[in-house]
């Protein structure tokens, strides 16, 4: 089931035009068009009082570089989200934030309204954040281990990553599911901890580079699987693989049997025209293993 209102993503910056391009284009810009996204770009200087529109000052006891001022920053936020403005969360992005996951943009698509504060030279007073927790919920938030010059481009990094999670952004929904890393955006988990391997197209042949077949293919299977157990594993998961030579159906019908599984799973590339005739490989295992089978489809975005 869909969202029944639009996201609203406020966003507090002193380069507001650094967003133009960015949140009009691709993905993001299309359901900005549709109205799966509200944007609202909000230039900081407009709320500093004196004729340089400064919104900085030297570090409070000293030091190198400058802090941006709290006063400016207050009257911001209170004109942008005021007590009586509803819910909305305000993200922060800073070094010294708790690491952005999937999991977190998937908590973060399913909120009714998010608020970016763009910090620069050496970040936004401290009591900012700790003000505003007195009326909305407030996150610090890093993209990564290393410092950027400004919160813009992180802030980019988590609004596409949000973005794509709201329904009816990708043009193939199932795509979610099958993203690196699962989270809270791939109900069944299936994804969790998991990185997705190499993909390929057409031509098979490119600049005398084949598309992994024979023993090429084992050799991929091999490294793949090796990745998947570490992940599972790391987890917590208890996880055990192997990789078949044999026809898959009877190596699978083997294992449905020697385990007593309930239920088997099919991840594949999807195959329309053998789909269309039900003989892809998922269809003819429903009639080979005896138990019920359930297909996901791995997808590339276009």
């Amino acid at each position: 089931m869909g969202r029944k209102n639009a996201l609203r993503i406020d966003i507090v910056t002193i380069f507001p035009e650094y967003f133009g391009s960015p949140l009009g284009v691709s993905l993001i810009g299309k359901a900005a068009v549709r109205g799966d996204i509200e944007f609202g770009v909000h230039d900081l200087r407009r709320w500093a009082t004196d004729v340089h529109h400064t919104v900085d000052d030297l570090p409070f006891g000293g030091g190198p570089g400058m802090v941006m001022k709290p006063d400016v920053w207050g009257d911001a936020l209170d004109e942008i989200v005021p007590a009586d403005g509803g819910s909305a969360r305000l993200v922060v992005p800073t070094p010294s934030g708790v690491p952005f996951t999937q999991d977190i943009a998937a908590g973060y698509a399913a909120e009714p309204r998010l608020v970016f504060a763009c910090g620069r030279y050496e970040g936004i007073d401290g009591r900012v954040a700790e003000a505003m927790r007195d009326r909305m919920l407030v996150d610090e938030v890093s993209v990564g281990d290393y410092v950027l010059a400004g919160g813009e481009a992180a802030a980019l990094v988590m609004i596409e990553a949000v973005g794509r999670l709201l329904p009816g952004v990708l043009g193939n929904a199932s795509s979610v599911g099958d993203d690196s890393f699962g989270g809270d955006g791939d109900p069944d988990g299936a994804m969790r901890g998991l990185l997705e391997g190499p993909v390929y197209t057409r031509p098979r042949t490119w600049r005398e580079r084949e598309v992994p077949e024979g023993e090429a293919a084992k050799d991929f299977g091999v490294r793949a699987l090796e990745v998947s157990l570490q992940a599972l594993h790391a987890s917590g998961s208890e996880a055990e693989g192997r990789l078949v030579e044999d026809h898959p159906l009877d190596a699978l019908r083997a294992l449905v049997d020697e385990v007593g599984a309930d239920e088997v799973i099919v991840l594949t590339d999807p195959h329309y025209v053998e789909e269309f005739f039900h003989r892809d490989w998922a269809s003819r295992a429903r009639h080979k293993v005896g138990v019920p089978v359930l297909k996901l489809f791995s997808h590339s975005e276009a």
